[in-house]
């Protein structure tokens, strides 16, 4: 079996800063690409950061210059940093991975529990 728990969420003022992390624990053999999605009230959610197992990423239009993706492999763990943060920034954000568990073949597509992000202006 296989989670993601994500931290670092809360209430934070227009302007401020946030560090999100996320773990992955269980039986894992590897993690591939990882990343941060995020559903505010009536909307999708929407993936807006992703890193590759080698460090490639991508970043939305919304938070680029913003955010910074980052993940230490050795302890399974990505992290979000949010700079800069804005009211339209309030939404959950949830944690995203690929695994490979172990003596499984493939990868599963896997979800955290969602940390809520809040921003007053």
């Amino acid at each position: 079996q296989v989670q993601l728990v994500e931290f670092g969420g809360g209430l934070v003022q227009a302007g401020g800063s946030l560090r999100l992390s996320c773990v992955a624990s269980g039986s894992i053999d590897r993690v591939g690409a990882m990343g941060w999605y995020r559903q505010a009230p009536g909307k999708e959610r929407e993936l807006i950061a992703s890193i590759t197992s080698d460090g490639s990423t991508y970043y939305a239009d919304s938070v680029k210059g913003r955010f910074t993706i980052s993940r230490y492999n050795v302890r399974n763990t990505v992290f979000l940093q949010m700079n800069g943060l804005k009211p339209e920034d309030t939404a959950v954000y949830y944690c995203n991975a690929d695994i490979k568990r172990i003596g499984r073949p493939g990868y599963f597509n896997s979800w955290g529990q969602g940390t809520q992000v809040t921003v007053s202006s």
